[in-house]
């Protein structure tokens, strides 16, 4: 199970070995062209099986536009900045991860390494490691996962909100080059950052075999900003499926 903080993943961290690459903000304008602005101000998830899970989760703003604080109702997660430039992120929460959002108990986003790209540059195939606990040996073993993702022709809805945080910028500083000795959290942030937005991610286990199946069917305004999504997850472990639904508000 995941805990660590996507929002700390992305702003700190020693080194991570990648290609080189163009800036994240221009491979954004190149695979969505020119994207309406938009700030994202709630997102509410509703679960038709466990309402006790129902959270709002809800992003403040300073009157200049830079992000000031995500909560979700237990935890918040508050941006510190100097000169304008992003300095630290105390708190705790993950709120913005899409796995969170998708409430995946999995943690590839955060934590896993690109195998594949479509042709769009997302992340189409991460590796990831998980700790399974072994009932007869009474012992964690680490294992092997694959995630596999698709994406909608739309845009990554949190990449002008993340801007507004001064995260986009700082991903646009990284260069994945072997002889730069950059955070591993940034460089891995950076290599994992989706463009478009992500519809299925289907886990599969060492052997191949599905251990879960995320689906989200989005409806989207005249930009091409989600209003509200419908989650699916088939849990082939345990032969369960729920649903759930996530409504998205903006910044007038």
């Amino acid at each position: 199970m995941r805990k660590p903080n996507l929002i700390m993943s992305l702003c700190l961290g020693a080194l991570l070995a990648v290609s080189c690459s163009s800036s994240t903000s221009d491979e954004f304008e190149e695979v969505n062209g020119s994207v309406e602005h938009k700030l994202i101000k709630n997102v509410m998830y509703n679960s038709a099986q466990n309402p006790s899970e129902n959270r709002v989760i809800t992003l403040n703003y300073s009157s200049n536009g830079t992000l000031n604080t995500i909560s979700n109702g237990e935890e918040s997660s508050v941006f510190v900045y100097e000169n304008d430039q992003l300095t630290n992120v105390t708190g705790g929460g993950d709120a913005l991860n899409v796995e969170e959002l998708f409430d995946s108990p999995y943690n590839a986003y955060e934590t896993g390494q690109v195998e594949e790209y479509d042709d769009n540059g997302n992340p189409k195939l991460i590796v990831f490691f998980e700790e399974d606990y072994n009932y007869d040996t009474n012992e964690y073993i680490i294992k092997e996962y694959t995630a596999e993702i698709k994406y909608d022709d739309a845009p990554n809805p949190y990449y002008y909100t993340l801007e507004s945080a001064g995260i986009i910028d700082a991903l646009d500083k990284v260069k994945l080059n072997f002889s730069l000795n950059q955070s591993s959290e940034i460089l891995r942030a950076k290599a994992l950052f989706p463009l478009n937005n992500p519809i299925q991610i289907i886990y599969k286990n060492e052997l191949g075999e599905i251990m879960l199946t995320l689906n989200a069917n989005y409806d989207y305004d005249t930009d091409n900003y989600p209003k509200t999504a419908a989650l699916t997850a088939v849990d082939s472990r345990y032969n369960e499926t729920s649903t759930s639904t996530l409504i998205y508000t903006y910044v007038n």
